[in-house]
């Protein structure tokens, strides 16, 4: 029983005694030194654990009584979370060494983060899915803190450790008043006390709880507070990081606790995410208006993009879910590109992240000028790039399950978010030109990721790479 339990957390295993003796072998050895190396042997770790999965993963298989689920709905959030790390780990080397900033702890606090991220997303059990939470959690508190020598880093860190310990104690607090109630922390026992749609009082406030928890690590408002401060002071590829794997990581926890655990009692639950969503979606969309800084920029833009994501979850069907996979998938690869670009934004060798630094940008770069123009309208949703195709399903997923004003809702956030993203447009081909320009990026990686994000959103409506069937598979094992 127990070797056929460790074989179907394998890759896990893996993971984490790769991090845990890479971090042992660095610290007797070169330290620092091997900081590069490690960087690229953990992105290639990444990928080929990605592959892995890919390729042998099949059917529905139970871990641990019950604690550990390997279905095709986790297996699908794996393999974008393992890609996208390994995308951002290779963007940053780089920028990091170039910065001071690379050390030998950065790539492995990023694994033990992952591993984190590739529990939760298993998890079939109120114990394990606060493990997979603290274990991605208390790795990503030190990276955002990892510039030591600069306040805001050092805030962004202590900002994100002293909210984060806020929400985990809220959903502690539910997980403690769903197994008061229920009797039990599996998510296979807790629907059973729900089997006719009919929850508790105590259980419900666990619910809320749980979601208010869960909410947080997706930085939906109104627990969104310390995104953009966070976002700003950490180093720009820690940034690039929180905006992509974490997000994909909470996102399938959140659907695996309502649809595991709270499956039966659908009509509870959809009307509080509903309003998640909404409010994520407009908030994110004004807020952004007036912000000069672009990483703070993106901040707003997650929190508006979390709010789409939720839209999907809120409908509460199998069609839901497969939307709100198609349109993580998405968005991951859209952020991966714009973080790339980002990442070059450079003058005098220093990094600047000022929107008004981009005036005429296309004059000096028009390659890349064009490739931002694309992912910047593919994350604003213009028809017919792949943004579009992903607010597509989600905005038909909430309409097919009765939330049309949710669906109007998200059509009007998405045309008010619209605007900030066309004013970056704008500076970079009608701005007044600047006398102090941008330095040009020589880093063939960020220019190769930022090429590759912008052909994705062209070439991809062709058939979303085949997305969209695996999507629908994966939702299919979660939604029954």
């Amino acid at each position: 029983m127990l070797s056929a339990d460790l074989g179907i957390i394998l890759p896990e295993i893996i993971l984490a005694i790769y991090a845990m003796l890479a971090l042992l072998g660095a610290v007797y050895t070169v330290k620092d030194g091997a900081a590069s190396l490690l960087v690229w042997v953990t992105s290639g770790l990444f990928l080929a654990i990605a592959v892995w999965i890919g390729l042998n993963g099949t059917g529905i298989n139970i871990a641990f009584n019950g604690m550990f689920v390997d279905d095709g709905f986790a297996r699908f959030a794996k393999i974008v979370i393992l890609v996208s790390a390994a995308a951002v780990l290779l963007m940053s080397e780089a920028y990091m060494t170039r910065r001071g900033l690379l050390r030998f702890e950065y790539p492995l606090l990023i694994a033990l983060a992952v591993v984190g991220m590739m529990m939760m997303v298993s998890a079939g059990d109120l114990m394990a899915l606060y493990m997979g939470l603290e274990l991605q959690s208390l790795a990503l508190y030190v990276v955002a803190s990892l510039r030591r020598d600069s306040l805001k880093s050092t805030e962004a860190g202590l900002k994100y450790f002293v909210l984060g310990a806020l929400s985990s104690g809220l959903l502690l607090y539910g997980a403690s008043l769903v197994y008061g109630y229920a009797g039990t922390t599996l998510f296979s026992g807790i629907i059973q006390t729900a089997v006719h749609g009919d929850l508790s009082l105590g259980l419900l406030f666990g619910l809320v709880f749980l979601i208010s928890g869960l909410a947080f690590k997706v930085s939906a408002v109104p627990f969104h507070m310390w995104t953009p401060d966070v976002y700003e002071g950490s180093p720009t590829p820690v940034t690039a990081f929180f905006a992509t794997a974490p997000k994909v990581a909470a996102m399938a926890l959140f659907a695996r606790v309502m649809h595991d655990a709270f499956g039966a009692a659908v009509s509870d639950w959809s009307q509080v995410i509903a309003l998640l969503s909404v409010l994520s979606m407009f908030l994110g969309a004004i807020a952004a208006i007036g912000q000069t800084d672009i990483k703070r920029l993106m901040a707003f833009s997650s929190i508006a993009h979390m709010g789409y994501a939720l839209m999907g979850l809120a409908a509460g069907t199998a069609f839901g879910v497969q939307a709100m996979l198609i349109y993580m998938a998405i968005y991951v690869t859209m952020n991966v590109g714009t973080f790339a670009f980002i990442l070059s934004m450079h003058r005098d060798g220093q990094p600047v992240s000022n929107i008004a630094a981009l005036n005429m940008y296309s004059k000096r770069e028009p390659g890349k000028a064009l490739a931002m123009l694309v992912l910047l309208f593919s994350l604003a949703g213009v028809p017919p790039l792949v943004g579009f195709f992903g607010k597509l399903y989600v905005l038909r997923a909430a309409y097919e399950a009765g939330l049309a004003w949710l669906a109007i809702a998200g059509v009007i956030a998405s045309v008010i978010g619209a605007f900030y993203y066309l004013r970056i447009v704008f500076y970079m081909y009608f701005g007044e030109e600047r006398d102090d320009p941008l330095d040009k990026s020589g880093s063939p990686v960020l220019w190769g990721m930022l090429m590759a994000s912008a052909v994705i959103m062209v070439v991809g409506v062709v058939n979303l790479f085949g997305i969209e069937g695996a999507a629908a598979a994966a939702a299919a094992t979660l939604v029954n």
